[in-house]
């Protein structure tokens, strides 16, 4: 198939839509890229791409077109410019830098914003391709709970926004199954909604995997590694609460990854006299997470305590499972759902940094046993649930009934 990718994110970002892409090449499909330019999560563009930007017009076989657009910078307001900044460009100038082309299906990759189905809007007219969109977060649920958009009245026009989108798609992708529900209240015909997690990773034996040099190793600790995005969602504040309750425990809390709340997050760290229980090591591309998951005797993942994100699967659950860590998790809803419900780890409502603190030291007491059950557990159900290879064969079905009613099959 020749399949349009519409994503406000990409490589050298870090995003599942890389491997997505990569693993659709491999198995024979045509791939273009309609992207921006990479300045996630730093909020500038990157030095490498500005040094030498048709460096990145290729990625695993897939051809990658990216248009002009404002980075995020910081602020809210910032943020909100660069969203229409690349649904704007990547509607006007995109379509004219893929003019010519034809496209089976297009298939847009929606963790934030959803105005990125704006310019998949207008190339499906162009090119009159049908639109599977994978939603990932919800708008406007997520923009109230962050505190980036606090007005009713700009709430309600990004809820019609997001009617407006969904209802001219012909496959609308939840990646939990509360997203249904949700979903299904914005959409005129809830059909062509479809459940579509995410996947886990392919398992790496971690005993094989050379530590990250980046930290050192500490087996006199208990070693808590957080990956990802830091940002406002990530609820460090009831982290910090949690680590400065334990700072006389043998844990250690190792951070990969970076975000808007970064300096914020280093600033506290000093500020509560941390700095010997925290490490901090930046963004790290996915290839090396083992290398960092090799250092953890538990993964932690959290989420704020908001509606929105209960019923969310926030994607480094698949990782975490799949990678055979134990998992510290403190979040409500479908995330919480499925750490209890595989068994490989301890789940606390999400803003309560006590239980967190309980859930960590019974995590402690545990012998080499019950840790090597959770470890178990945690990949028998990310393979049972979350299998990469299942998961996008199933999106190649998809996209191939979508496919098939543009060519009247």
């Amino acid at each position: 198939m020749r399949i349009l990718v519409v994503s406000q994110y990409f490589w050298p970002e870090n995003f599942r839509i890389n491997d997505l892409v990569a693993e659709l090449v491999r198995r024979g499909h045509s791939i273009t890229v309609l992207t921006g330019q990479p300045n996630y999560p730093g909020g500038s563009v990157f030095s490498d791409f500005k040094e030498q930007p048709e460096a990145f017009s290729t990625y695993e076989g897939a051809s990658v077109v990216r248009v002009a657009m404002l980075p995020r910078g910081t602020g809210g307001l910032r943020l909100m410019l660069n969203y229409v900044s690349f649904a704007l460009s990547a509607s006007i100038f995109g379509s004219w830098m893929l003019r010519g082309q034809d496209f089976d299906a297009i298939f847009v990759f929606e963790p934030s914003p959803v105005t990125v189905g704006l310019p998949a809007i207008v190339l499906k007219k162009l090119k009159r391709a049908p639109i599977a969109f994978w939603v990932l977060d919800l708008w406007p649920q997520s923009l109230e709970a962050v505190g980036v958009v606090r007005s009713k009245i700009i709430l309600s026009i990004v809820d019609r926004l997001v009617r407006f989108i969904y209802r001219r798609c012909d496959a609308v992708l939840a990646q939990s199954r509360s997203f249904i529900r949700a979903i299904s209240q914005q959409i005129d015909d809830p059909a062509r909604i479809v459940y579509f997690p995410s996947w886990a990773e392919p398992a790496t034996s971690l005993e094989t995997v050379e530590f990250a040099p980046e930290v050192e190793r500490r087996e006199d600790l208990f070693n808590v590694v957080f990956t990802g995005n830091v940002g406002e969602a990530q609820d460090f504040g009831a982290v910090l609460v949690a680590a400065d309750a334990m700072r006389h425990d043998p844990v250690r809390w190792i951070i990969v990854g970076d975000g808007r709340k970064s300096n914020w997050l280093a600033e506290e760290i000093n500020r509560r006299g941390l700095e010997e229980r925290f490490i901090l090591v930046g963004r790290f591309g996915l290839e090396r997470m083992p290398s960092f998951f090799r250092h953890a005797d538990a993964l932690l993942v959290s989420l704020r305590d908001e509606p929105i994100f209960a019923m969310t699967i926030p994607g480094k659950v698949q990782s975490y499972l799949m990678a055979g860590r134990p998992i510290l998790a403190m979040l409500n809803g479908e995330g919480a759902r499925v750490v209890n419900e595989s068994g490989a780890g301890f789940a606390v409502n999400a803003g309560d940094p006590a239980s967190l603190v309980n859930a960590t030291r019974a995590m402690l007491s545990l012998d080499r046993s019950q840790l090597d059950q959770m470890r178990q557990s945690g990949r028998q159900y990310a393979e049972a649930n979350f299998n990469r290879d299942v998961l996008i064969s199933q999106l190649e079905d998809i996209l191939h009934q979508l496919g098939g009613r543009k060519s009247g099959k």
